[in-house]
């Protein structure tokens, strides 16, 4: 992985140019990355804690809320990316998110120091808990809220906005790869220090953190201002998408034409489109494109936009069409690892956590496992397995080889939580400590770790290949909303993980409040078998699936062949 920094002659700017963008905002975007993850990560990562120590929430309702929280931060970027691209422009959507993020910081602070704002803590060994009130239930729901539109808002488009910067495709792969390492390293101190500030300090001082990091950050990211380039918005690509549907169902009964010049080509396009006719794969949508009376006015653009359209947008809807059944697949092994994340808390508030005798490891950091998993993985899968794989194949390794082997390692991590979680009740009952209100099972919390570590290896496979299938097979005209996608099937996976949870608490004894009382490994095997059919699933869309261009290999080695 090529992370070296180019001086300012590699960005291929004019004097002018680099005199907006270029490298010397580098340290302003990267610094910004830093600190505004680190705010985010710091009450996301041990949300669940919080609201059952200080909000007597009950344990799978705290995991359910938290899976929410989770999907919305990875849902609500493709909003914020659409009003950056189309009006208000990425600078604009970062700094009021930013503040948007810091005003629900400030009301989780706040409901961490006022007693009024939370409810009394329960009482040692025992069930009955007082709930919060309703003022103080809007409080913690309003923070929360403020919280999670202010990280949907800035945390895909700092990306964005720092890819902006530069003109080189060879630029834009370090700026990512430096991203990525932002990212992960932010997200890594954030899940150990900040957690550990409180579960073992206070919450306050731990809120208190979060808050002054996002304060650092936005001034950070203001004080860069003027080196920045700004993108200029533009009408937004998804509402052309939506006008190619909309002409094709009123065209519907107009017979399709074999002549290339009979259908729309956008203006300036290249010359050697103007005599072929649109792709015949979905050629229902090209009645879309094709020219009928009145459509265009006598200088050639087009009169009615809901009516006809560009043979390009024709061709940019096809694209999504044939790209969704990966990315459904993706929703199907980000619901397990959701429901991993969120059940690996409360197997952790259950064992021992204590190395020697004063450290205690705070629950909700380990989720930093995965994260050092990735991002040692990364840089030895791109340095020694893909050559290792190129020699032996003569070939780079395609993304879609890279889902499926992220695919295969993320399922067997379920396997191997389901006998961690198995071994880990077999104790608790040998013991009788499913009798117990908050009893801990006198076993190291470090058996979590293993299957932590495969997951942060499946990751290190399965999401750099996601992210660049999506920005190789997508068209020019929504590169940006590429890497809005994976984020948003990560958004789902996680709205369908709490759903999925209270389904299983419903209907099933295997989630009670108290999981020394439950069969948390037979959630494990469950999931361990939607990932096999998922994966099977996944082959087959994969083996059917042709990449655009044929046969070629891109500037970073990967194969664009047929899989």
């Amino acid at each position: 992985m090529d992370v070296s920094l180019p001086d300012d002659g590699d960005a291929g700017l004019s004097n002018t140019d680099r005199k907006r963008g270029g490298w010397i905002t580098f340290p302003f975007i990267t610094a910004t990355m830093f600190a505004l993850t680190l705010a985010a990560a710091g009450w996301i990562f041990n949300l669940i804690v919080y609201l059952i120590e200080k909000f007597n929430v009950k344990s799978v309702h705290a995991a359910e809320i938290a899976g929410v929280v989770f999907g919305c931060s990875f849902m609500f970027p493709v909003i914020g990316a659409i009003i950056a691209d189309s009006s208000a422009g990425c600078f604009s959507v970062i700094c009021i998110s930013s503040l948007i993020h810091l005003l629900g910081t400030v009301l989780l602070l706040l409901t961490s120091t006022i007693d009024a704002l939370r409810p009394s803590p329960c009482e040692t060994g025992s069930s009955s808990c007082n709930a919060p009130s309703r003022i103080q239930s809007a409080v913690l729901f309003a923070a929360l809220t403020l919280a999670t539109i202010g990280v949907a808002g800035n945390r895909f488009t700092v990306g964005t906005m720092g890819a902006l910067q530069f003109d080189k495709p060879k630029d834009h792969g370090r700026f990512f790869n430096w991203f990525t390492f932002t990212w992960y390293g932010s997200s890594a101190i954030a899940a150990t220090v900040i957690v550990f500030i409180e579960d073992s300090v206070s919450w306050a001082w731990g809120y208190g953190v979060c808050a002054a990091a996002n304060v650092l950050g936005l001034a950070i990211f203001l004080l860069g201002s003027r080196f920045y380039r700004h993108g200029k918005p533009q009408e937004n690509p998804l509402i052309g998408l939506i006008r190619v549907v909309v002409a094709a169902l009123r065209k519907r009964s107009v017979p399709l034409s074999f002549k290339g010049e009979d259908y729309y080509k956008k203006p300036g396009g290249n010359a050697n489109m103007e005599s072929q006719t649109p792709s015949k794969i979905f050629k229902f949508l090209n009645r879309a494109a094709l020219i009928t009376e009145g459509d265009t006015r006598p200088d050639g653009s087009i009169a009615k936009p809901w009516k006809l359209c560009t043979t390009e947008q024709v061709e940019d809807l096809k694209t999504l069409i044939k790209t969704s059944p990966i990315w459904a697949t993706g929703i199907f092994l980000g619901t397990p690892l959701a429901i991993q994340m969120s059940l690996i808390t409360l197997q952790a508030l259950a064992m021992d956590r204590h190395i020697g005798h004063h450290f205690k490891i705070p629950a909700g950091t380990m989720v930093v496992f995965i994260f050092v998993a990735t991002s040692a993985a990364v840089p030895l899968i791109d340095r020694y397995l893909n050559p290792l794989w190129k020699k032996f194949t003569r070939k780079s390794l395609t993304p879609l080889q890279q889902i499926g082997i992220g695919q295969v390692i993320c399922f067997i991590s379920m396997g191997l939580s389901a006998l961690v979680e198995a071994k880990r009740l077999k104790i608790a009952h040998s013991r009788h400590l499913q009798d117990q209100v908050g009893s801990i099972v006198p076993m190291s919390v470090l058996w979590l770790v293993p299957q932590l570590a495969v997951v942060g290896i499946g990751e290190a496979f399965n999401f750099p290949g996601n992210a660049v299938f999506f920005y190789q097979e997508f068209p020019d005209s929504l590169k940006n909303t590429s890497t809005a996608v994976v984020s948003m099937y990560i958004g789902v996976a996680f709205y369908l993980s709490s759903a999925v949870l209270g389904l299983v608490r419903r209907t099933t004894g295997w989630l009670p409040d108290d999981i020394n009382k439950g069969r948390v490994d037979n959630v494990y095997w469950v999931l361990f078998v939607v990932g096999v059919l998922n994966f099977a699933v996944y082959l087959l869309c994969a083996r059917l699936y042709k990449y655009r261009g044929g046969e070629k290999e891109d500037d970073n080695g990967y194969n664009s062949g047929p899989n």
